[in-house]
Parts: structure tokens; C-alpha cells; sequence
């Protein structure tokens, strides 16, 4: 992905500094949200177990 910064030499200067902060950030995101979608795509084991259905707080 291109930044609105690759053209600064600041930013170049701070990526050798620092690192890649924000490439990093993004790349830690995509990993969560990839092992998000996984978990959250499996079945449930409380559905599969027979436990009864939770009440609500104003039921």
C-alpha cells in the first residue's frame, strides 16, 4: 500500500529509525481479523452441547 509520506525523506528517516510502524500495524490487523474470521466462522460448541438457550437480562 502506498502512504501519502513515501515521498518525505522524513518518513524514510524514520522508517530506518523506528521501523515500519504503520506496516507493521496494518500487517498485525489483517492477522487478527483473518483469526477472527476463522473462529467466528466455526460451529459453537455451546450450540452442539444441548446447553438451554441464555435468558436475556429483560426476559
Amino acid at each position: 500500500m502506498i502512504s501519502a509520506f513515501d515521498d518525505t525523506p522524513i518518513y524514510h528517516r524514520l522508517v530506518t529509525e523506528r521501523g515500519d510502524v504503520p506496516a507493521d500495524v496494518r500487517g498485525e490487523a489483517e492477522r487478527i481479523k483473518r483469526d477472527l474470521d476463522r473462529v467466528m466462522s466455526a460451529p459453537s460448541s455451546f450450540a452442539q452441547s444441548g446447553l438451554p438457550a441464555q435468558r436475556s437480562f429483560f426476559s
